[in-house]
């Protein structure tokens, strides 16, 4: 395998290609004499160069091929044929099969017993390309999310299930996830660790002809996580899940809802389980809370991280600030609205006040806040518990949901006696809301005195600024989605390709378009009077509501997101 011939010193190589001047090339020099380090260690450590300079003058010293490993992709089936551990040991990727030789990148070509070692483990001739030591790293990571690898990795996991008593006490029984344990249980918990791994918000399994389909729900939008897995293990798969969230495994005929909680690597993660029965069997959903993730996001949660226009940010903050009213957010289930409600807390919590939230549940935790979980079985409804709260002198109240007509009644009377309440409802847009408590038999001069202001909300999902590149919309398009073609003849519209850093979706995160009515005393008059929605949106925007669409298509103007995206979450108006 070696190879001989005279080469070039690293530095002189670096001096060549301008990478080094005379003057740091005779700093590292001088260096070299007192450390005991190599040259390259030094170039690095002191940043002189960076990682991929290094890789790339090592193969020209070598005679070796570079290669930029940036958005590679391991194949599955050449990562089938190792031990699990031998990439992590030698630090390599494998590149592919060149007949009967393996192509694989590395980072240090002057550890050449190293290079003979994994020859002879490998049992084959090893064509050797150089890459960047991180990048090398950073594939070897991102290749973890393969389902084979998180299996081989979640033997050496403990996972443990929390369990409470009556009295609230935790007890933990642990369960070893090694090879003589359950398939199933290995099963769930690396699906598990692969949903996290992925910053999914939600699992589904689900049961079809074909098999069990497992999906994960990334930025709002669902990925198959693996092949059909045969249709035998369906049964064992929901009863494992009933297991841990101590719900009735005889019991196939209604839905079912629990919750349980796990400890990985001394990280406590909350689950919220929803089995249901399906034409094939039964189905489940779970939500994934990673409270210990959102905590340290809230440390800096404000409402100008949500990405909210500017404009909305402002008329929106001046509504949390009023001394008491109802602040209102709506949209449906996982459009943000509980984020936004703790961004505008922990946007006025100054300890001076007293706030206290009622959930179900508990998502988020935040110091110097008296938060409530709901607990129906026990008997403790949003009703109960707010009538409860507003007992212990509160300033400001978050009630999670309006659900029904009693915990509407109670929240509206709070926030007419003095107190600044946050809630939610479920509603399309902001006048829905209006006729939503309408008919839950509120009286509508009550609500509408009270009522500080409404802002429906949805997100939408950012491309991934690695991947992204600009494109070229026809007029014909921008019509057919209600974009007048003559407003935004200079802006410029983006698409994504799909790369490693956004698992190939094109789109990384998500950002909030926002609807905000601010009541005045006009809108509160034609609200009493059960004018038509037509006065109403006019009366609406010429107090400066901006609409979802509207604030949807700055988006894609501004280049932060698709016009396909804006679509899929909003009407063309």
């Amino acid at each position: 395998m070696a190879q001989y011939f005279t080469r070039k010193k690293l530095g002189d190589l670096m001096l060549e290609s301008g990478d080094l001047t005379v003057d740091q090339y005779n700093y590292v020099v001088d260096k070299l004499k007192s450390t005991g380090q190599r040259f390259g260690e030094i170039c690095l450590n002191d940043g002189l160069i960076t990682e991929e300079v290094l890789a790339r003058t090592l193969a020209a010293q070598f005679a070796l091929d570079y290669i930029d490993l940036q958005g590679f992709r391991i194949d599955e089936t050449l990562l089938n044929s190792f031990p699990p551990d031998t990439m992590y040991r030698f630090h390599f990727v494998p590149l592919e099969q060149e007949g009967d030789s393996l192509v694989v990148a590395i980072s240090d070509p002057t550890d050449v017993v190293k290079l003979d070692e994994l020859e002879i483990l490998l049992d084959r001739p090893l064509i050797i390309k150089l890459a960047a030591d991180s990048q090398i790293s950073q594939v070897l990571k991102r290749g973890e999310g393969t389902s084979r690898v998180l299996k081989e990795v979640s033997e050496d996991f403990m996972l443990q299930l929390v369990t409470e008593t009556e009295r609230g006490e935790e007890i933990l029984s642990v369960e070893k996830i090694s090879a003589d344990t359950s398939p199933i249980i290995k099963l769930v918990n690396s699906t598990i660790l692969d949903a996290l791994n992925r910053r999914a918000s939600d699992i589904h399994i689900e049961t079809a002809l074909n098999g069990v389909i497992i999906k994960y729900r990334i930025d709002g939008v669902l990925y198959k996580a693996t092949d059909p897995i045969d249709l035998h293990f369906q049964g064992p798969i929901i009863s494992r899940l009933k297991v841990m969230s101590e719900l009735d495994i005889s019991e196939r005929r209604i839905p079912q809802d629990g919750r349980f909680k796990v400890k990985i690597n001394d990280k406590s993660i909350d689950f919220r389980v929803s089995i249901m029965p399906s034409a094939f069997g039964e189905d489940a959903v779970i939500r994934i809370l990673d409270k210990e993730s959102i905590a340290q996001d809230l440390k800096g949660l404000t409402l100008d991280t949500l990405g909210m226009d500017i404009r909305e940010i402002r008329r929106f903050r001046k509504m949390i600030r009023e001394p008491y009213g109802m602040v209102l957010v709506t949209g449906p289930t996982g459009s943000g609205k509980t984020t936004t409600l703790y961004a505008a807390l922990s946007e006025i919590h100054t300890g001076e006040e007293k706030i206290i939230t009622i959930e179900d549940p508990v998502e988020y935790q935040l110091k110097g806040i008296v938060q409530i979980p709901v607990n129906e079985k026990k008997g403790l409804t949003f009703a109960r518990g707010l009538r409860s709260i507003l007992r212990h002198d509160p300033d400001k109240i978050m009630v999670g949901e309006i659900r029904d007509p009693e915990t509407a009644q109670i929240a509206v009377q709070s926030a007419l006696t003095g107190h600044l309440v946050f809630t939610t409802v479920h509603a399309n847009n902001v006048f829905d809301v209006l006729g939503r408590f309408i008919h839950m038999g509120i009286d509508p001069y009550n609500f509408v005195s009270c009522l500080n202001c409404v802002m429906a909300q949805r997100l939408v999902r950012k491309l991934c600024v690695k991947c992204k590149y600009p494109i070229t919309l026809t007029d014909e398009v921008l019509v057919e989605s209600g974009i007048d073609p003559e407003t935004c003849r200079v802006a410029t519209f983006y698409d994504a390709r799909g790369c490693e850093e956004c698992n190939h979706t094109g789109y990384r995160g998500r950002s909030a378009i926002v609807e905000l009515l601010d009541l005045n005393d006009e809108l509160r008059e034609l609200i009493v009077n059960k004018s038509s929605a037509i006065l109403l949106k006019k009366a609406a925007r010429e107090a400066g509501t901006s609409f979802l669409r509207e604030s949807a298509v700055e988006k894609v103007i501004a280049g932060e997101t698709t016009l396909r995206e804006i679509n899929r979450v909003t009407f063309v108006e």
